[in-house]
């Protein structure tokens, strides 16, 4: 919920290696208040089949900085992967046997009342990129 004194947040994730939303990649999100100021872990989420967090919660009066903690060593793990995800990747290169490249993706972003920041992560085992969308 976003008022004149908060901005808001959203973020989805697309698993760019299959072409896919990414279901179930487990999603931490922080604030503060000025660049000196402690994070405080506001609550998590998980996505859901469409790749989206749609529950997470309102950022704090005077939140400046924002940060997502998206656990994707979870999703890339082998116990997680579902069949069609590990048909859709027979030809792409197997994640190393110790687990994701990256994993974990810390995005963290400023943000002025307001405003509202939706911040897609476009996913896949090596690599990974981020915008600010609508």
């Amino acid at each position: 919920m976003r008022t004149d004194t908060t901005a808001s947040v959203s973020t989805h994730i697309l698993d760019t290696s299959i072409g896919r939303p990414a279901e179930a990649v487990p999603v931490s999100l922080a604030a503060r208040s000025g660049s000196d100021a402690t994070w405080v872990t506001l609550g998590g989420s998980a996505t859901d089949a469409d790749g989206r967090c749609k529950d997470l919660p309102a950022l704090p009066e005077g939140t400046t900085h924002v940060r997502f903690d998206f656990d994707t060593e979870t999703y890339f793990s082998d116990e997680h992967r579902s069949k069609k995800q590990a048909e859709a990747q027979q030809d792409a290169p197997r994640v190393r046997d110790s687990g994701a490249f990256f994993p974990e993706v810390a995005i963290t972003f400023a943000v002025v009342p307001g405003e509202h920041y939706h911040v897609p992560l476009l996913l896949n085992p090596f690599g990974y990129s981020v915008y600010r969308g609508s």
